[in-house]
């Protein structure tokens, strides 16, 4: 058996629609935008729409899927509820061999969902309902799922919410007592920018990796440029991968810096899972041990592949 990677994040059951441009004008979307909608809205745009395809989405659920393509062993936690989406969810992950180490129950909320809606020329709008994923709380981990992994991914969304925070921390406490390294992605500017303080603080005192974008990066690191974030994290005896778009990608291991650059593609065809995708090559190459040149190339493969296709799953 290879050694094992458990994701933690939100449960989003990802929903394809093909609409033209007027169909956003006349529900007031703006083209190209992510929305948090509440429950009336989400079930109201559902009933307007044809739906093409529906799977199992979320930042770190993408991540482990794109390991399990590399014939990974990766697991996922993430709250549904027992409801027709939720059952949609779980069997997606089956379908691509990722192990779902949560036990759903009838729940008070849906499973959440993002309505993706592709216009003809492949931008997409996505109006997303968090539902159940955003109430994942420290009663929703045992011990004994997680005790015998190696790694454990959490993604920085699961900050936003006081229950989610707790059940963040209890995570980290479990890691720490199991010898668990722990990594985690920035995943998304704002949600930087609004818990910065604490990120840095986990950091600091909990992780043995970061993942972020160069944005991201510089603003938990509050510099105005990469070279002024690397100078400062090169003091930090942590593992920083930071990927770049078209500029490549690169890793601060123990104070020391490791460039890689990206892999050109005629067409790009979808940017959505960009990051997800990296975090899988690079983090399956990294519990099998390889350098670190490798864990970024495999990253990069994986990342320009997905852009090609529309939607988040390689398999």
């Amino acid at each position: 058996m290879s050694k094992k990677i458990l994701g933690i994040g939100n449960a989003i059951v990802d929903i394809f629609v093909k609409v033209d441009d007027s169909f956003l004008l006349k529900n007031q979307l703006i083209k190209g935008s992510m929305k948090l909608i509440n429950k009336f809205e989400f079930e109201t745009l559902k009933s307007k729409i044809n739906i093409e395809k529906i799977e199992a989405g979320g930042s770190v659920a993408n991540t482990m899927a794109g390991i399990s393509y590399l014939k990974g062993n990766s697991s996922f936690i993430g709250k549904i509820n027992l409801d027709k989406f939720g059952n949609i969810y779980k069997k997606s992950l089956k379908k691509v061999n990722v192990n779902f180490e949560y036990q759903e129950k009838k729940e008070d909320l849906p499973t959440g969902g993002s309505i993706i809606f592709i216009t003809p020329d492949s931008e997409r709008t996505m109006c997303t309902y968090l539902g159940i994923s955003s109430q994942l709380c420290k009663n929703d981990i045992n011990e004994n799922h997680i005790k015998n992994y190696e790694l454990i991914f959490l993604e920085g969304y699961l900050w936003d919410k006081g229950l989610s925070e707790e059940m963040f921390n209890y995570v980290i406490y479990l890691a720490k007592k199991n010898n668990i390294k722990i990594a985690m992605s920035l995943s998304d500017i704002f949600c930087v920018t609004r818990h910065q303080k604490n990120f840095h603080e986990i950091l600091i005192n909990d992780l043995h990796m970061l993942i972020g974008n160069e944005n991201e990066i510089n603003e938990l690191m509050q510099k105005k440029n990469l070279i002024d974030s690397i100078k400062e994290l090169k003091k930090i005896n942590k593992s920083i991968v930071i990927t770049r778009s078209e500029n490549g990608s690169l890793a601060i291991i123990n104070g020391k810096v490791f460039s890689c650059e990206s892999i050109k593609v005629e067409r790009v065809l979808d940017l959505t899972g960009a990051g997800d995708l990296f975090a899988a090559g690079f983090l399956k190459e990294y519990i099998d041990n390889s350098s670190i040149q490798k864990c970024l190339k495999n990253g990069s493969e994986l990342a320009s592949k997905i852009i090609q296709k529309i939607g988040a799953r390689l398999n």
